[in-house]
């Protein structure tokens, strides 16, 4: 029997969201085995994942599906309480049946998918032992659409005036790793852009301290421009290739880029933060009383 260390518990315990002590009773019984550990409790209905934590669903996965004729894409994102459930069949099955039927309807948002999946949910749920929701879907339509996925945790999809695939899945890729707030300099609002001066002055309050004017002004201007540039998709250097711009690169291509949509698991969400040391304090003084 392998010995049942800290390590080990606290590993069963991140991966499927109990308690220290059932996770130490799991490995006790699996002889220290945590993947038999795990399927034992799969097995009995015993994972209720963040069930202290009020069930909150920050974990998942994206889905994407583009059309045969890349003139169309649904994106979607699947929560779960747990990163290990999200990486098991049942989940994975529930997830490609959902985004199969979004693109199938053609839906555009997500409340009908919930409605039409409900049942399925259920039973999922109700299998596993841990929350699972839809939590959000578009549909994108262009002239040229492709699609880039990280993973399961980021997906992007990107329209294009012109193109090809290859250059929308290109650009996508660079959203993924970039993940700039805006297309084009222009849509960055007036109130980002004063946010941004004023957190420029208060952090160089020394520096500017005593310059004139115009001088004043033009570090401001710089720092204004380096921040369109850092915000908006087309200013920013394509992580292929940091010779060009994103918005050149499609220029030469005789592209346009319309849109992009950028979705990351748990985006948003408020995650609990476990304390593992306050639990295990908390556990020991019980297990006196």
């Amino acid at each position: 029997m392998a010995e049942i260390t800290a390590a080990l518990v606290k590993e069963l315990r991140e991966r499927t969201g109990e308690g220290m002590m059932d996770c130490k009773k799991a490995l006790t019984k699996a002889g220290g085995d945590i993947e038999k550990a795990i399927d034992d409790m799969r097995a009995s209905g015993a994972i209720k994942a963040a069930k202290k934590a009020g069930n909150v669903a920050a974990e998942g996965a994206i889905a994407v599906k583009v059309a045969e004729d890349g003139k169309s894409a649904v994106i979607l994102e699947v929560n779960s309480q747990t990163d290990f459930l999200a990486l098991q069949d049942d989940f994975k099955k529930f997830v490609a049946d959902s985004v199969e039927k979004a693109f199938a309807d053609k839906l555009t948002d997500a409340a009908p998918l919930i409605a039409s999946q409900e049942a399925d949910r259920l039973v999922l749920v109700g299998k596993v032992g841990e929350n699972v929701n839809i939590r959000r879907l578009a549909r994108i339509e262009g002239d040229v659409v492709d699609a880039y996925l990280h993973g399961n945790k980021i997906g992007v999809v990107v329209a294009l005036k012109g193109g090809n695939a290859e250059l929308a899945r290109d650009i996508a890729m660079h959203v993924a790793a970039s993940n700039p707030e805006f297309l084009l300099p222009s849509q960055v609002s007036a109130d980002a852009i004063e946010r941004e001066k004023a957190v420029f002055m208060s952090l160089n309050e020394d520096k500017i301290k005593g310059k004139p004017a115009e001088i004043v002004e033009k570090m401001v201007a710089g720092r204004i421009s380096k921040f369109l540039a850092e915000a908006s998709l087309v200013e920013q250097a394509f992580v292929k290739n940091p010779e060009i711009k994103v918005g050149e690169l499609a220029k030469k291509a005789g592209a346009e880029i319309v849109s992009f949509t950028y979705f990351k698991v748990g985006d948003g969400i408020e995650k609990p933060v476990d304390d593992f040391a306050a639990e295990v304090a908390a556990q020991v003084a019980a297990s006196k009383q």
